[in-house]
C-alpha cells in the first residue's frame, strides 16, 4: 500500500471518528456536567499526548518566550474551543454541531482579514454571507420555532465562539508548529487544558461518586479524549503532511454526514429539509471562501 492511499484511508478514519464524536459526547453529557466531562476527556487526551511525544521522540526544548506564547494560545484559543464546543454540543443536535464546526475555514478567513494577514475578496465575502445564511437555516430547521432563548440558537452561538477560539489557536500557533514538532505543540495545549479543567472542577471531582458513574459516561469520555482529540489530531496532522490540506479538506467534510447518521441511530435526532438546505448553502459558501490555510484538527 503506497503512502497516499494509506494517508487517505487514515483521514477517512479520522473523519469518521470526528463524525461519531458529537453523538457520543451527548451520551456522556447525560452522565456528567460539561466542565467535569471536559476534565475527564482532557485527562485521557493529555495522557495519550504525553505518550505520543515520548514514543515518537519528537521533543525540542522550548525557550521561555515561546512557552509563554503557547500558554496564551492554549488558554485563549484551545480552552475557549473546548468549553464552548462542549456547551454547544449539549444544547443542539449532534448533526448541527458537526455542520457548524465544518465552517471553521470561514472564521480563518475573517480573522486573517481583521489582523491584516489577508484581504477578503468579493468572492470570499459572498462565501461568508452564504455560510452564515446556511447556519441560520440549520438552526431554524432544528426546532418548531425560532426564539432568542432557543437551545438550538444558543448552542449554535456557542459553537461559533468555539470556532473563533480554535481559528485563533490554529492561525497564531503556526509559527510555533514550524519551530517545534506538531506532536509537542498539541501535547502542550492538551496538558495545559487538562490542568486548567482540573483546577476549575476540583470540588466536583472530589464530591463525585466515580464508582457510580455509568459505563456510558466512561466510554464517552474515553472515546472523545483518546480517539477524537488525541489520536484524531495526531493522525490528521500526519495525513495532511502526506496529501496536502486541499485534499484533506474533502475528508473533513465527511464528518457532518457521519454525525447526522449516528445522531439518528444513537439519539433519535431528525434532520429535516430546511436543515439540509442550510447545509448545502453553508458548504457552498465554504467552497467560495476556501484558502490554502492549513486546517489542523478538531475534538
Amino acid at each position: 500500500m503506497n503512502a497516499i492511499i494509506k494517508a487517505e484511508l487514515t483521514l477517512f478514519a479520522v473523519a469518521f471518528i470526528w463524525g461519531v464524536n458529537p453523538p457520543i459526547m451527548k451520551l456522556g453529557l447525560e452522565c456528567l456536567p460539561p466542565i467535569l466531562y471536559n476534565t475527564v476527556r482532557m485527562a485521557f487526551a493529555g495522557i495519550c499526548a504525553i505518550l505520543a511525544v515520548w514514543l515518537t521522540g519528537q521533543y525540542r526544548p522550548m525557550n521561555k518566550q515561546d512557552m509563554l506564547e503557547m500558554l496564551k494560545l492554549s488558554v485563549f484559543g484551545f480552552l475557549v474551543f473546548q468549553l464552548f464546543f462542549t456547551w454547544g454540543v449539549q444544547r443542539t443536535t449532534a448533526g448541527n454541531a458537526s455542520l457548524i464546526l465544518g465552517l471553521l475555514p470561514v472564521w480563518v478567513v475573517i480573522i486573517h482579514r481583521i489582523c491584516g494577514i489577508e484581504v477578503i475578496t468579493r468572492q470570499m465575502a459572498a462565501g461568508i454571507v452564504l455560510s452564515f445564511a446556511g447556519i441560520v437555516l440549520i438552526v431554524i430547521g432544528s426546532g418548531k420555532e425560532m426564539s432568542l432563548a432557543s437551545d438550538h440558537l444558543i448552542g449554535g452561538l456557542f459553537l461559533i465562539i468555539a470556532q473563533i477560539g480554535y481559528a485563533y489557536f490554529m492561525i497564531f500557533s503556526k509559527p510555533l508548529t514550524v519551530k517545534y514538532p506538531h506532536y509537542q505543540t498539541t501535547a502542550f495545549a492538551l496538558i495545559v487544558n487538562t490542568i486548567i479543567f482540573f483546577l476549575i472542577s476540583l470540588s466536583d471531582i472530589v464530591s463525585t461518586d466515580w464508582l457510580a458513574l455509568p459505563l456510558q459516561g466512561w466510554i464517552s469520555t474515553f472515546f472523545s479524549g483518546v480517539f477524537a482529540i488525541a489520536a484524531g489530531n495526531f493522525l490528521w496532522i500526519w495525513g495532511v503532511t502526506v496529501i496536502g490540506s486541499t485534499k484533506a479538506a474533502m475528508f473533513n467534510n465527511i464528518a457532518p454526514i457521519i454525525a447526522i447518521v449516528f445522531g439518528y441511530i444513537l439519539l433519535g435526532e431528525n434532520f429535516g429539509l430546511i436543515q439540509g438546505l442550510g447545509a448545502v448553502i453553508a458548504f457552498g459558501g465554504l467552497y467560495l471562501t476556501r484558502t490554502k490555510t492549513r486546517i489542523f484538527g478538531q475534538g
